[in-house]
């Protein structure tokens, strides 16, 4: 058995074991069956070449021949869908149908002579097939599908974040691989006459696809286990990446071997017996080199840890993605991969993570798993036994075990353990900003009940260290990005501003007059045009309020009454049968500037009747925070039952000059009723958050503290 063969047939198995792999992973996966029938054309296509490279009659070399054209006919359609899902680009339908039906019939074509005309031996490399006229045709279909798919890929790859680049880069480098070396074995079937010589060449014919489908099984096996390509997820053992370091080994053998067969030639029967020795002398150098503990040797062994090794085990996954924090932009991305290295990697049970809340404070929950809602810690001060113990550096972590609290009674360890056993975790990790805890890291049991070793140990003190430089960056790049809105909003208001004003006064005016005296303007239009000067007006003094370098002129006062006189102006100025509810807990003092939070409240009560239907509710409540260090807090809730806002414009709805309400006239919206709610919030040093479901309702909390200790430049927070 020739190597060729040898190639041919090892591509063969392994792609198919590797395909059903990928499909068996989840059969209903539109990814998992495109792929399938992408490995299916490539298992048929070098299973028939390994049958047509031997001893048989040419009738059954013919039906070979035409299995052989089956597996490059489907293989085109399976690689494009397999680009586009990888890809995450939206399926053309039409274009899938046109080339499914087109290949179809190049399929039935198979049973007639039009496609595959017969066979003819071709040197030492066995039958080779005869192909007809409609093989043309297939050839520019083929083309298209296969650099379409290279391209979508190269696309991708561009626009991914950096832990998807990677993975689409290796199937991208893969397909460029299997289609160049079945384009070159194409060759022959265009231009047999010219064989054994490339056309135009002196260079002789060499079949370069089955050695390629052994290179693109390697390459498409390793992204499955360590990229999580296909979205296959995959843990291997020790001794399964044992077995795939003597499978690299003997694929390292078999190219070296392949390479002595293309050069030695007729020499090889009898040159055969000292070349394996080498080849097997050169791979044991390679691995020796390569992985030094197949052969007992110890080391840091980074190299072999960062080619193969552990890469293929949970250690290394975690690694990479520690890797690719830098990358994150966004707190939610982040925290969404977090979650899939605990449930897939480290099979983690449960998680919470608690952060501090920079406005008031007050620690909260901000994410967990199995999910919980969100709900401020009041216990958690910076006198709390589990943040003094993280202040004074007595360790990394804090073990909760119960096994391993074998300390004094009333001891900060045991203190800190009392008081987070109502989470349930086995280990407590710290998130600092220059070693003071803003948050904490709760890591429940292992789904397999196994216990974490010293290993996890680390790979979790060095995920929340790189994962607390992270949840600052992007915190401050958050506060920078909102300064920078409203400085530069307020430039632009100003000179907008001042010229309207100054350009509408003499009409205003004119307009004033006009209407006193009765004379020289139309009757009916006079209304309408006083009536639009006035909303124009609105617009400006709202525009004029992001110019001013506004000074709090904070006063201690009752907040209660402030609501309530806003609530009793929103019933009288507003003729839609809405029914406005206040609720606050009897006299609530606070530190405010007055003016400033009636027109706060008026605007999100203004904002909830234009959103209700008549006939529905509006509650506005007022509640007391759990007292933390410092004032106490107060939240304000605006709750209505309209229409609610889409997920789409939940993001947009607190920028400037946003609006859904460009209906009607005077009360069309502006886009800045929100904009300046928010500024407000911002000047009182509280926070601002919108929780909306569409066609049940929306929630405004506004969170602000009694008194105002400091000068607030605090970000607004939304959350949907």
């Amino acid at each position: 058995m020739s190597f060729l063969q040898i190639a041919a047939l090892t591509a063969a198995i392994v792609n198919f074991l590797l395909a059903l792999f990928v499909f068996r992973q989840d059969t209903k996966a539109p990814l998992h069956r495109a792929y399938f029938v992408w490995g299916m054309g490539v298992v048929l296509w070098n299973a028939s070449r390994f049958c047509m490279s031997l001893d048989i009659p040419p009738e059954t070399a013919v039906i070979f021949a035409k299995l052989l054209q089956l597996g490059i006919i489907i293989a085109p359609i399976g690689l494009f869908t397999t680009s586009l899902l990888i890809a995450q680009k939206p399926l053309p339908k039409r274009i899938l149908f046109f080339f499914c039906v087109l290949h179809t019939g190049f399929a039935a074509s198979l049973f007639t002579n039009l496609f595959v005309t017969g066979v003819r031996p071709v040197g030492d490399l066995g039958y080779w097939s005869v192909t007809g006229d409609l093989f043309k045709l297939y050839t520019l279909s083929y083309v298209t599908l296969t650099i379409g798919s290279i391209v979508i890929l190269y696309r991708a790859q561009r626009a991914a974040h950096a832990l998807q680049k990677t993975r689409v880069r290796a199937m991208l480098l893969a397909i460029v691989c299997i289609w160049t070396a079945g384009t070159n074995d194409m060759m022959p079937l265009h231009n047999l006459a010219r064989y054994p010589l490339y056309p135009g060449t002196h260079i002789h014919f060499f079949p370069l696809g089955s050695i390629a489908a052994c290179l693109y099984m390697t390459i498409v096996a390793y992204s499955v286990l360590q990229h999580t390509l296909l979205d296959v997820h995959v843990s291997l053992s020790r001794m399964v990446a044992h077995f795939i370091r003597v499978g690299f080994i003997m694929l390292i053998g078999l190219c070296q071997l392949l390479i002595i067969d293309v050069v030695a030639g007729d020499r090889f029967e009898t040159f055969g017996v000292l070349c394996g020795l080498g080849v097997v002398g050169t791979s044991a150098v390679i691995a020796s080199i390569f992985f030094p503990r197949l052969f007992g040797a110890g080391g840091t062994e980074s190299f072999e840890r960062r080619l193969l090794g552990d890469r293929f085990e949970y250690q290394d996954k975690v690694r990479s993605f520690i890797d690719c924090m830098p990358w994150y932009a966004d707190l939610d991305l982040l925290l969404t991969d977090l979650h899939e290295i605990f449930q897939r990697s480290l099979r983690i049970e449960s998680y919470q993570i608690i952060l501090r809340d920079e406005t008031n404070r007050v620690f909260n929950l901000f994410r967990a798993h199995p999910e919980e809602p969100a709900r401020p810690l009041p216990e958690l001060k910076p006198q709390s036994p589990v943040l003094r113990y993280f202040e004074w550096g007595k360790g990394e972590y804090l073990s909760l075990q119960r096994h391993h609290l074998r300390v004094a009674p009333g001891s900060i360890e045991r203190e800190a353990g009392e008081q987070l056993a109502e989470f349930g975790a086995q280990f407590c990790f710290p998130l600092t900003s220059q070693s003071e805890p803003f948050g904490l890291l709760l890591v429940g049991k292992k789904i397999s009940d196994e216990p974490f070793t010293a290993t996890d140990i680390n790979l979790l003190v060095s995920l929340v260290k790189n994962m607390s430089l992270m949840v600052n960056q992007i915190r401050l790049k958050s506060q920078i990005l909102q300064t920078q809105e409203l400085d530069l909003l307020g430039r632009m208001s100003r000179g907008m501003a001042h010229d309207l004003n100054n350009l509408l006064t003499p009409v205003w005016t004119l307009l004033q007059l006009s209407g006193e005296t009765g004379e020289g303007f139309d009757e009916e239009l006079l209304p309408v045009a006083l009536r639009n000067i006035k909303t124009m007006r609105a617009y400006i003094k709202e525009a004029l309020f992001f110019s001013e370098n506004l000074r709090l002129d904070l006063q201690l006062g009752r907040f209660d009454l402030v609501i309530q006189h806003a609530v009793d102006l929103a019933r009288t100025s507003r003729k839609k049968e809405v029914e406005v509810i206040s609720v606050t807990p009897g006299e609530v003092l606070a530190e405010m500037d007055e003016v400033l939070m009636q027109r706060l409240i008026a605007n999100l009560i203004s904002n909830a009747i234009d959103a209700s239907r008549s006939g529905t509710q509006i509650h506005v409540h007022l509640d007391r925070l759990p007292r933390a260090d410092g004032p106490d807090w107060l939240r304000l809730r605006v709750i209505d039952q309209g229409e609610g806002i889409p997920k789409e414009n939940l993001a947009r709805i607190l920028k400037p000059y946003f609006t859904t309400k460009n209906r009607g006239d005077e009360n069309r919206g502006f886009g800045l009723g929100l904009a300046i709610c928010r500024k407000i919030v911002n000047l009182h040093g509280g926070n601002l958050s919108i929780a909306s479901v569409v066609k049940k309702g929306t929630t405004v909390q506004v969170d602000l503290p009694s008194r105002q200790l400091r000068p607030a430049a605090s970000p607004v927070a939304v959350s949907a």
